[in-house]
């Protein structure tokens, strides 16, 4: 097609359904730097910040997601969804996009939801193994719904064409040269080195469990670099301090890239993007999943991730093993390279290029029935 692309993506809530997304987003404009792209999800939500300030344009729909207990804002759920598909149906028409992209979340089924009753092209992108709720109920409207996990086509039978094309990262993710990134957070560049990380909140319990374990990490020689989040940044600051040069404590860490290529050995949760960017830089990991997740989905996305020997999974409960796990891997240099080619095998990171070629290809033919 000759005339320039517009596409809409819809979703949000979380991080994890939006930077796909973005990644998305920028390799579309990569390969047609003529295309108009927008972005649609909760005005509440991570989506409505992060959207504008990455120079995309932003509607947001009165939506929530559907709370396990009974609440003022689950008694006005159907009232914002009759509302948020009106929304929806207002934005298509305004856009009028070739085509819609949802990244999962509440915040993408509305825009889908009337993108596909009304006849437009529509692609679902989900990223985590086991299929979030507007992904299992919109699959069988969709033209398209990409998965991340071989194993997630099965619970979609419904799904009229389902591609396996990963979870696209952001396009800025590269592996450095690994003493350059540790002298970068002044560590010393040859000593083999743990990240550790919780998202931007971190996790509780995984710091809990590290806190004992880091005067053996230092009498051994190790390096850590640890992204507590910035709720638990007063308790553990002070272990920065104190091992200075060979630990380094932060609230949030913005060069990821960095850290990973830091990394030996990397301790996260399994959010299906974290589980992305580890395979795309074929990272070796211990996994620990977070136990209140939707559908356990987190343990699904860590349980296929080792099932292929990339990783090892320790449940919140199971942290009681973490010392043996951890030295055990970090003091056998065959395990982790065995451990760092299998996840380079799952690695897509190209995933986001096959994404929006599926996007063009999808906008060619919406453009022919014209």
């Amino acid at each position: 097609m000759n005339r320039a692309l517009r596409v809409i993506f819809a979703g949000g809530g979380t991080g994890g359904h939006l930077f796909p997304g973005i990644a998305v987003a920028e390799a579309l404009l990569q390969l047609r730097p003529d295309s108009r792209v927008s972005f649609v999800g909760s005005g509440n939500r991570i989506e409505a910040r992060v959207v504008p300030e990455r120079g995309y344009e932003f509607d947001a729909v009165w939506i929530s997601g559907l709370r396990r207990s009974f609440s003022f804002a689950t008694a006005l759920l159907p009232l914002k969804l009759f509302v948020s598909l009106i929304q929806s149906w207002n934005i298509l028409r305004r856009r009028k996009p070739h085509v819609v992209v949802g990244t999962g979340g509440f915040a993408s089924g509305p825009l889908l939801y009337v993108a596909a009753k009304t006849g437009r092209r529509t692609l679902i992108h989900e990223q985590n193994e086991y299929p979030g709720v507007t992904t299992r109920k919109l699959a069988p409207l969709a033209n398209e719904v990409h998965v991340t996990f071989p194993s997630s086509a099965r619970m979609l039978p419904d799904a009229r064409r389902i591609v396996e094309s990963g979870n696209p990262v952001r396009l800025s993710l590269q592996r450095h040269d690994a003493g350059d990134a540790r002298v970068h957070f002044g560590l010393h560049p040859a000593r083999r080195t743990l990240f550790v990380f919780g998202g931007s909140l971190g996790a509780s319990a995984v710091n809990r469990a590290l806190r004992s374990l880091v005067p053996r990490l230092v009498r051994e020689e190790y390096q850590l670099i640890w992204q507590t989040g910035a709720r638990d940044i007063e308790e553990y600051r002070s272990l920065g301090a104190l091992y200075q040069g060979q630990v380094v404590v932060r609230p949030f860490i913005d060069e990821m890239d960095l850290a990973y290529s830091a990394a030996d050995l990397v301790l996260c949760r399994a959010g299906a993007t974290s589980v992305a960017e580890l395979t795309a830089l074929g990272m070796p990991a211990i996994l620990v999943p977070y136990p209140h997740a939707a559908a356990d989905h987190q343990y699904k996305n860590a349980a296929a991730v080792a099932a292929q020997g990339a990783a090892r999974v320790l449940r919140d409960s199971e942290l009681d093993r973490l010392e043996a796990e951890l030295f055990a891997l970090l003091d056998d240099d065959k395990a982790l390279e065995r451990m760092a080619g299998a996840s380079a095998k799952l690695g897509r990171p190209g995933a986001a290029f096959d994404i929006a070629r599926a996007v063009i290809r999808l906008a060619e033919v919406q453009e022919e029935n014209r």
